[in-house]
């Protein structure tokens, strides 16, 4: 039995845990759960939104899967996500895009994944005002973090036999900050003769993404334009409710359902799942349990190329629990 921390979150948060919960249980994987609140749900209980036992509870267990986390825009407490990837050394995030039979898009044929340095750039949060006219923030860029970030591209590219890392930036106009991002990825990728190493200006990169998505692999970004480049890629086979997440640093991860709280639904019981549980199983995946995290994709991936029981969202008028429940009886048979 295998301990890992879960945080419903906010919203329909609580709605999808459910439904990957039970879906993990139904391929036969022993988890035992530890359930945390973090968020606005921890906010309601007179608590900070990532309370200290949460942190200990990821730390101890080593793994978390986590739903939507609200963050108000401007004012307001601060984004959860981002607390948790700098408290707990989360410096890689990875967000692959696959295209799904069964869901309609424009494009066919993709198969990439994002990986996105996670601690620095400005995506960091560090800013400050300058009396009441002027706001700055700052870009920072360090030769430990984007290494890093870059061995753990190379890496993951050897070990799921992917072909090419292409490293996105704009040293064009950032010469020392990009620039640094890309002399550090180049001296990484000398090291990995067996995979192809390309770079694209970022701007450039979007445009040939809309073009060719099919042309890339592996996506080596900083940490703003992998924020923006990973939504853009999950545009390309669906949308933010089919394709799971994962923040990853030693020892530790936490696997996330990277779309919004989605208040306005929230306790309908007709919320897609498929972000949840495609993030389960990665979890499972990461914990050696590959077998299992198989199972499910390929029974979820057998629900939607059949179209059986889909939620609104997905053209179907099913609710969460039936959605969940024809995904979890191809797992029983």
């Amino acid at each position: 039995m295998r301990k890992a921390t879960l945080i419903p979150g906010d919203g329909i948060g609580p709605e999808i845990a459910k439904a990957a919960v039970k879906v993990v249980e139904a391929s036969g994987a022993q988890i035992e759960w530890e359930i945390m609140d973090a968020g606005i749900s921890a906010a309601k209980k007179g608590k900070p939104v990532l309370p200290d036992e949460v942190l200990a509870s990821i730390k101890e267990n080593g793994v978390c899967l986590k739903g939507p986390t609200e963050t108000p825009v401007i004012s307001g407490h601060r984004s959860v996500n981002v607390a948790l990837r700098q408290e707990l050394g989360l410096f890689a995030n990875l967000r692959p895009a696959k295209s799904i039979d069964g869901i309609k898009t424009r494009y066919e044929g993709i198969d990439l994944v994002v990986v996105r340095e996670n601690t620095e750039d400005l995506y960091a949060g560090i800013e400050h005002k300058i009396g009441n006219v002027a706001a700055e923030s700052i870009k920072l860029i360090t030769a430990e973090a984007s290494t890093r970030i870059a061995k753990f591209a190379f890496e993951f590219a050897r070990k799921e036999n992917r072909k090419k890392v292409t490293a996105v930036h704009k040293a064009n106009i950032m010469k020392l900050s990009d620039g640094l991002f890309l002399e550090c990825a180049r001296k990484v990728a000398k090291d990995y003769p067996d995979i192809t190493y390309e770079e694209l200006i970022v701007d450039n990169m979007c445009m040939q993404l809309v073009k060719n998505p099919e042309k890339y692999d592996v996506l080596l970004c900083p940490n703003l334009y992998g924020d923006i480049i990973s939504d853009l890629c999950a545009g390309l086979v669906g949308g933010l409710g089919v394709v799971p997440g994962a923040n990853i640093g030693d020892g530790v991860a936490v696997f996330e359902a990277v779309h919004g709280s989605a208040p306005d639904i929230a306790g309908k019981n007709i919320a897609n799942p498929t972000a949840m549980i495609l993030s389960a199983a990665m979890m499972l995946r990461y914990i050696g349990e590959v077998e299992k995290a198989d199972r499910i994709e390929k029974a979820l991936y057998d629900v939607f190329r059949n179209g059986e029981n889909l939620t609104p969202d997905l053209g179907g008028n099913a609710t969460t629990g039936k959605f969940c429940n024809s995904i979890i009886k191809r797992l029983r048979n």
